[in-house]
């Protein structure tokens, strides 16, 4: 993927070093099974970090550095976060950016309560922020499989922007009303699955209007398409129940199939249009 001659400004907070808690329990192991059941068992963030901050780890609310990092992780963020957010600023009329992309260790305050690594990279609705351990890239790599290549890792960043999407567009706010009214956990989740596709599919449209918005400077390059379908492969929830050991139960799923998490993945890149990207269509 092309990225280093593409153009600053992502809204990037680092509070890397600010001695964020551990993860409660400590070890790799832990925060595995963190990262599998955050993708497998949809927990929301905001009771995940609410359940977090009784392990002791809370602290007082933090505000990091401003600007663009000057480390080479920290820097990829900043720049790809710009260039969503510029794809966005010609896809959807009236955007706004996230108020903060914050990379943080371990674990920091959110406006959703306190956050660890072990949940993967998040949004967070009460602040408009995403957050994101960028040690998270190397253990979705090396404990889950998925890609390492920098469009993987892009696509896990634009993914939690489409989160951000839709909370601009409501339609977050419509599917939280959706599982409520819903007759059973089953029901409610297949309404979880078909937000997350819609959050693939725009990482997808935000890949394929990469280049126009940046002059060519933000662009996919022979290969990288095929590296997020690997990713996207890696945190299916068939993928990762099988990989706990644990018996598939397309009851429970809450991010959707392996194959699934691909074909929207791909047909957001396909179309290049997030009209393309209606997930909720066969509720």
């Amino acid at each position: 993927m092309r990225w280093q001659g593409g153009q600053r400004g992502g809204g990037v907070e680092d509070r890397r070093g600010m001695g964020g808690g551990a993860v409660a329990g400590g070890g790799i192991g832990v925060a595995v099974l963190a990262l599998i059941g955050y993708f497998v068992f949809g927990i929301d963030p905001t009771t995940t970090t609410q359940i977090a901050s009784q392990f002791g780890a809370a602290g007082s609310a933090e505000e990091g550095r401003q600007g663009t990092p000057e480390d080479q992780a920290g820097l990829f963020v900043d720049i790809v976060g710009r260039n969503i957010n510029d794809v966005w600023a010609t896809k959807l009329e009236g955007y706004e950016p996230p108020a903060n992309i914050v990379i943080y260790t371990q674990g920091t305050e959110t406006g959703c309560g306190y956050g660890q690594s072990a949940m993967g990279p998040f949004y967070c609705p009460a602040d408009r922020q995403v957050y994101l351990d960028l040690g998270f890239w190397e253990e979705m790599e090396s404990q889950l499989g998925a890609s390492g290549a920098d469009f993987a890792r892009a696509y896990v960043l634009a993914h939690e922007v489409g989160h951000h999407i839709q909370t601009l567009t409501g339609a977050s706010d419509q599917v939280r009303r959706a599982q409520q009214a819903a007759g059973s956990e089953a029901e409610a989740n297949r309404y979880s699955v078909a937000l997350e596709l819609q959050a693939d599919c725009y990482a997808g449209v935000w890949a394929a209007n990469a280049a126009s918005v940046s002059g060519g400077e933000v662009a996919l390059e022979a290969g990288d398409l095929e590296e997020g379908l690997r990713t996207a492969s890696a945190i299916g929830d068939d993928a990762l129940q099988r990989r706990s050991g644990g018996q598939v139960s397309p009851e429970s799923f809450t991010h959707g199939t392996s194959e699934q998490r691909m074909q929207w993945l791909q047909r957001g890149y396909q179309s290049g249009d997030p009209a393309a990207c209606d997930t909720f269509a066969n509720l």
